[in-house]
This record gives C-alpha cells, structure tokens and sequence, in this order.
C-alpha cells in the first residue's frame, strides 16, 4: 500500500511548477524520474544528486529533496539508516516550509511523508498543521500555479488519509 500511494503522489507531482535551473525537457525528465523512483534505490540517489547539486534550489526544489531523502529512507536496509533518512528528510522539507510557508504543494509532501511515517516513531508532528493550511487552499480555492491534476490528487489522496473531519470531506469532494 506505501508503494501505491507513493507512486500516486510523486505521479500527481508531475503536475506541477518548475525547478531551479532545469530547462523544461531536464524538468520532464525529472518528474518521469520521481514516479520510478519510489522503486529503485539507484534511481531515488541519481535524482537526489541532481536536485541537491543546484546552486540556487526555490522552496519546492527543497521539498523535492526532502521527499527524496524519505524515499532514500524506504530504499535503505539499516534500521538507523531509515530513521537517519527520515529524519534529514523532514527538516529538509520544515526548511522548504519556512522558505514558503504558504505552498500547498510543499504542505501536502511534508503531510504524506509524515502521514507514511510509522506513528511510533514520533514523525506525525505537522501533520495537523499542514492538513488545516491544505484545507485553507480548498476553502479559499487559492492554487496560484497548482495544476488542475495535482488539485485533484491532493484532494484524493486527504480523503483517503482519513485524517480530515466530515466538514473537510465536504470541501475536498469539490475538487475531485
């Protein structure tokens, strides 16, 4: 089930705005690059190199790399290893959050990361947090550049997390 509901959430990714310094065919590949990702380990570090390379990474080139380091931590074989990646991977993405603290999209990897994260491990913390200010985007209908697909997938995927009250589910199923 991680895998599937990873694989749609890096697919519905490939949706969405441009990264720093890539010309528009290097970003198509990118994207093609995250959905394969979720299943190769050589794949998930290729990727995390080029984007983490960049001189200059926008606040969503930052949550890439920080939802490529959690997938880093999928991939990894080691226990402390896995718990490492992850947790490199959620103050990368609180650092992509402070650089845009308004970014549906950027909110929505930080709480699906989180969401997948095994709740004893204590990794859940902004789940309610990045949940009200994604139901703030739906209520207030403000996706700025968020493309019609990706709207759609964030609204699917907050459902189906089941973390959202009947009020939320009301606003969400608007968008689907």
């Amino acid at each position: 089930m991680y895998q599937t509901i990873m694989a749609t959430f890096l697919f519905a990714l490939t949706f969405s705005g441009a990264f720093a310094q890539l010309s528009e065919k290097q970003l198509a590949q990118v994207k093609v690059d995250l959905v394969s990702a979720v299943e190769s380990s050589k794949i998930t570090d290729s990727l995390y190199d080029k984007l983490n390379g960049l001189q200059r990474k926008t606040p969503i080139v930052v949550a890439y790399v920080g939802a490529l380091q959690a997938l880093k931590a999928k991939h990894a074989w080691n226990p402390y290893s896995k718990v490492a990646n992850i947790n490199r991977s959620l103050k990368t993405l609180a650092q992509a959050v402070k650089m845009d603290n308004n970014n549906l999209e950027i909110r929505f990897i930080r709480f699906s990361i989180e969401y997948h994260t095994p709740a004893f491990l204590g990794f859940g913390k902004d789940l309610d947090e990045d949940r009200k200010e994604i139901l703030k985007h739906y209520r207030n209908e403000n996706f700025k550049s968020t493309g019609d697909q990706l709207v759609k997938n964030i609204a699917k995927f907050m459902i189906e997390s089941e973390r959202c009250t009947t009020e939320e589910i009301k606003v969400l199923k608007k968008f689907i």
